[in-house]
């Protein structure tokens, strides 16, 4: 992590990457934190009976409520400028969106459309990290392409959120049929 092990040696792009988290290093720490508590307990929820860890659930809401928020706030400082920031724009008001409607279907107690809804807002949660291995390719080209961390973060997160918000649909398409098609 670079928090703990910055790089002062390496490749320049990556020195550079590590510099720019360590400079809004509480707010990156407020932001990942509550997102790995979030994708901790995401398991214990959508993977088990309803009720059974209803602990779990009432934490998600909140952490996830968090997440999001901080998000927001660290495109500010997005690496990829505004190519970056309108996915994070986009994807971050999707999970959002869906996070708040899983909350609201709870309270109603209907607990498929509210499992469909979490399902969603943690497939686009975990578009982030879908995000790492195109970015990886995009390092592994630059010397061919040229492109620099500040050239292709925007796409790289495009990429990475699109794969999964698409992924997860078609999942829930085969899985719960009509059903699933309730995005609204």
């Amino acid at each position: 992590m670079a928090f703990i092990h910055p790089s002062v040696t390496g490749p320049p792009d990556m020195v550079q990457l590590d510099a720019a988290f360590r400079s809004h290093e509480l707010m990156t720490l407020f932001h990942i934190v509550p997102a790995l508590l979030f994708v901790g307990v995401t398991p214990f929820v959508l993977l088990t009976e309803d009720g059974q860890h209803d602990l779990a659930e009432r934490l998600m809401y909140p952490v996830g409520l968090i997440v999001g928020l901080t998000a927001y706030a660290m495109s500010a400082w997005a690496v990829g400028g505004w190519v970056e920031r309108a996915a994070v724009f986009v994807f971050n008001s999707l999970f959002l969106y869906q996070l708040a409607k899983a909350f609201a279907l709870h309270r109603k107690n209907d607990v498929l459309r509210k499992h469909v809804a979490l399902l969603r807002s943690v497939a686009i949660l975990l578009g982030i990290a879908t995000t790492r291995p195109v970015m990886g390719i995009f390092f592994a080209t630059s010397r061919l392409t040229h492109l620099t961390p500040k050239d292709f973060f925007g796409y790289a997160f495009w990429i990475g959120f699109s794969v999964n918000t698409v992924a997860v649909e078609i999942w829930l398409c085969a899985r719960y049929g009509h059903a699933s098609s309730d995005w609204l």
